[in-house]
């Protein structure tokens, strides 16, 4: 694919921001086939973590009869995952914002690999509860970087798309073939340890994609925030010939220095974040994925063991699990859908609607398990046009100074959230059964709706770049 930039179209980025250069560029590029490849090797990754992060759920009713664990102890497990997940998100933030979101693609899939192999082969409760941890450091980082460069490899136009492809491919096939998954994995091996297999398994196509994901190149936004113009181009004409790999002829030059601080300030501090009106945005993103997160995890923890304290057979309430994951995936590709249409905003309130008239219904009208799995579908549709949304709508909240770090307090939030709620949901599930769950979970959603309300509008703006494009919420968004 030829894209040469004429002088004309040169003169003319040269006395725009450094945000309209690279929108214009990548406006001009399209989307190319390195992009698509660039998405196959992330998404591949986002798979297997999504897999992974299903573990404790698929494994929980064998642990219980292998190791005689109470709930308390499984749901430990998966506290110890989603805290360690928050801990990886922040970490990852850091280093991203000051080295780079490249290196770090890979170096937490090399964190969850080895936690998975941990789990694998643990002797004891302990050493299964520290790999658990292992691969929750891993899994956040990688989470995290995933939704932050999709969001930088982008124009406007793909940006909501392609951000929630990640959902797609993690909420949506990841959670839905997650019982299946361990269904094969226990037809496949019997006995008191066959849990083993589920983790010892994910060892492996971590080592792969790691493999393919060398040919992955800095983003060009976080090269520009830095000053390092030339290799910003660089990857930018990688893009546009469609060439990842191998020697590149004669560059075009996309952008340009701009006069002012647009490039010689933007290097940033993690604590913009959380200073003047990013920290505005900061707290509401925060509460609306804590509810929404909370929500989530609690259903896909729980529910596996709540259908087997029902009476039904392990593989059977994976099955049904299966089903109601079924709305993942479609919640998902909804996300995806609107997110090139319909301003978020309005995408998260009526999916918090939505979620919270499932939850109503799973608590009043679930009489049968028809109408638990019809419900938990519609449940799980709306939570996940919530994640996905959030997941994009955050990355567009930050100037890439500080994206890396905000984006990944957001995401931290969600994971401290998933991991310490369904502690909550099991006793509520214990002492007033589903009704008491889901109608507790039916207010989290009231709650997101509202707290959505109040953070600007980014739907088909340029990501900000530095400090200097903005100078408050109303002036960018027209607010």
């Amino acid at each position: 694919m030829e894209n040469r930039t004429t002088p004309e179209a040169a003169g003319a980025t040269r006395t725009g921001t450094l945000a309209k250069q690279i929108e214009g560029a990548y406006q001009r590029i399209g989307v190319t086939g390195a992009h698509r490849q660039i998405v196959f090797m992330i998404l591949l990754g986002v798979f297997f973590d999504a897999l992974e992060q299903n573990a404790v759920g698929i494994t929980g009713p064998v642990l219980r009869e292998a190791w005689g664990l109470g709930a308390g102890e499984i749901g430990l497990l998966n506290t110890m995952t989603f805290t360690a997940t928050a801990l990886g998100r922040l970490a990852t933030g850091l280093i991203v914002d000051k080295y780079g979101r490249r290196q770090m693609l890979v170096i937490n899939l090399i964190i969850f690999a080895g936690g998975s192999l941990l789990c694998a082969i643990a002797p004891n409760y302990p050493i299964l509860a520290a790999g658990r941890f292992v691969v929750g450091f891993g899994l956040g980082g990688e989470i995290a970087v995933a939704v932050i460069m999709m969001a930088e490899f982008f124009a406007a136009k793909h940006r909501g798309t392609a951000v929630g492809l990640i959902n797609v491919t993690a909420a949506g096939l990841g959670n839905m073939l997650a019982p299946a998954f361990g269904i094969l994995v226990f037809t496949l091996f019997d006995g008191p340890d066959k849990w083993r297999w589920v983790f010892g398994l994910l060892f492996i196509p971590a080592i792969l994609v790691m493999f393919f994901r060398r040919y992955v190149p800095e983003t060009p936004r976080f090269l520009a925030s830095k000053g390092r113009l030339d290799e910003a181009n660089m990857v930018i004409t990688r893009l546009a010939r469609g060439k990842l790999s191998g020697k590149i002829e004669d560059p075009e030059v996309y952008i340009t220095a701009v006069p002012g601080p647009a490039v010689t300030q933007t290097t940033g501090h993690w604590k913009d974040a959380l200073q003047g009106r990013l920290l505005k945005r900061t707290v509401l993103l925060c509460i609306a994925v804590c509810m929404s997160y909370a929500a989530q995890i609690s259903m896909l923890t729980l529910m596996p063991t709540i259908l087997v304290s029902q009476g039904y057979a392990v593989n059977t309430s994976l099955w049904f699990t299966l089903i109601m994951q079924s709305g993942s995936l479609l919640g998902a590709c909804t996300a995806a859908f609107l997110a090139s249409r319909v301003p978020r905003k309005k995408v998260l309130t009526a999916a918090a609607i939505l979620g919270c008239v499932a939850g109503l219904s799973m608590a009043f009208l679930a009489s049968s398990i028809v109408l638990v799995v019809a419900f938990g579908v519609l449940f799980n549709f709306a939570v996940i046009i919530l994640n996905t949304t959030i997941w994009l709508f955050a990355p567009e909240l930050y100037p890439t100074r500080t994206r890396g770090f905000g984006t990944s307090i957001i995401l931290a939030a969600g994971s401290l959230s998933g991991g310490l709620f369904p502690l909550i949901s099991g006793v509520i599930f214990d002492s007033a059964g589903l009704l008491g769950m889901f109608a507790t979970l039916a207010g989290l959603f009231i709650i997101l709706g509202i707290v959505v309300q109040f953070p600007p509008e980014t739907f088909g703006k340029p990501l900000e770049e530095d400090a200097t494009e903005t100078e408050d919420d109303g002036a960018i968004y027209g607010h």
